[in-house]
């Protein structure tokens, strides 16, 4: 099993910043590839970005050059910083982890929410 903890989600105005966090314990050794995801109302899950334990990144169209996705092997955590924030980019946010056995576990999600 894997928990998730996740932090940094907020109301912002259109142009700020915020940075999520994710902070993953448990089975931890298998880890391989962290990401976000994103939900908006009356719309599907979408993926914002992702990372694997190497350091390759995929990020969804709509955020490509926005956020920045990183992670600290060390301390579990992934993070995306996310700048120039539309709100269009208003949504609960779910941090994922795959696991090499290919199990995948997600997070509670974090609102967040841009002010126009």
């Amino acid at each position: 099993q894997v928990q998730l903890v996740e932090s940094g989600g907020g109301l912002v105005q259109a142009g700020g910043s915020l940075r999520l966090s994710c902070a993953a314990s448990g089975i931890i050794f298998s880890i391989d590839t962290m990401g976000w995801y994103r939900q908006a109302p009356g719309k599907q899950r979408e993926l914002v970005a992702r990372i694997t334990r190497g350091g390759g990144t995929n990020y969804g169209d709509s955020v490509k050059g926005r956020f920045t996705i990183s992670r600290d092997n060390a301390k579990n955590t992934v993070y995306l910083q996310m700048n120039s924030l539309k709100p269009e980019d208003t949504a609960v946010y779910y941090c994922n982890v795959d696991l090499y056995v290919g199990s995948s576990y997600w997070g509670q999600g974090t609102q967040v929410t841009v002010s126009s």
